[in-house]
């Protein structure tokens, strides 16, 4: 584990950056609007994902798909999952082994279950959780931040939350959040039981791996400042503790976090009034 209490920030250099530095991480993350080129995917009459047209013409060719110039149909969704490890072997999409649940709205019915890496090439939504892992201190608040391993296949050594990852198939938020928890902090049960949820945040963007179209579930956990998170998986190479101002000017000034972690420590600047006013309404609105 690597452990590293982090020294304080300079608010002025924060005050001085471009005042569009925390703007463009919600622009990131929102710039795809379906359909934008790509074309519905739907499982009977429920538009699931959005494909591009080259992979339409894979699917085109698998026994059971339906494929026409408004998109493909697949009548029988319960072969969804086996069609997708189909795909995988062929080469057209990486396979995760960890099943996500399939909605045509991130509320909605269970329709299917698919292979998490075959997300993104169908434009398949997904859930995830995120959590500020936050220190009260008498010097002020600090932030547990997380590096990614550097064999991770997605955003290798990039800045994380404490604990983030996907709802599964057949588990809920609060469910995936002890699980991850554990898994990736060595954070107990109990402890991880009080998080306390703060915010929702959805986008869509084009990426390496295919469309991102996910909802983040936000949550803050106040953890005693004797606790000292372990990397109990091996999906992250260490964690430091950084007192909140450094973490805002990382923010502005960088691109050291993972993408989708910016809109969560945005909304947790504007909670802590940590950003000025005639920015923080600009955010507000962008993040919805």
């Amino acid at each position: 584990m690597n452990l590293h209490v982090a020294p304080d920030a300079s608010d002025a250099k924060a005050a001085r950056a471009d005042p569009d530095g925390l703007l463009r991480h919600i622009r990131a993350c929102r710039g795809a609007v379906p359909p934008r080129g790509r074309l519905p995917f739907r499982l009977g009459a429920a538009v699931v994902g959005w494909i591009t047209p080259g992979f339409a013409a894979v699917l085109a060719g698998v026994p059971g798909m339906a494929a026409a110039q408004d998109g493909v149909r697949l009548d029988a969704p319960e072969r969804l999952e086996g069609i997708a490890a189909d795909l995988a072997a062929a080469g057209h999409l990486r396979w995760r082994r960890e099943a996500f649940d399939v909605r045509a709205e991130p509320d909605g019915p269970v329709l299917a279950r698919i292979d998490r890496g075959a997300l993104p090439v169908f434009g398949i939504g997904a859930v995830g959780v995120h959590v500020n892992g936050l220190v009260e201190t008498a010097a002020g608040s600090r932030l547990w931040v997380a590096r990614r391993a550097a064999n991770k296949s997605l955003d290798p050594g990039k800045l994380d939350h404490i604990v983030a990852g996907g709802v599964p198939a057949g588990l809920t938020p609060a469910e995936t959040l002890v699980k991850e928890a554990a898994e990736e902090a060595a954070i107990p049960a109990a402890l991880a039981g009080m998080a306390v949820p703060v915010g929702r945040f959805d986008y869509a963007m084009e990426r390496p791996e295919g469309l991102r179209r996910d909802r983040i579930l936000a949550y803050d956990l106040v953890l005693p400042e004797g606790f000292v998170p372990r990397a109990a998986d091996g999906e992250v190479a260490g964690f430091e503790l950084w007192p909140l101002a450094r973490a805002l000017a990382a923010v502005r000034a960088t691109e050291d976090f993972k993408f989708n972690v910016n809109l969560v420590l945005i909304d947790l600047f504007l909670r802590r009034g940590m950003v000025p006013a005639a920015e923080a309404g600009v955010l507000r609105a962008a993040l919805g």
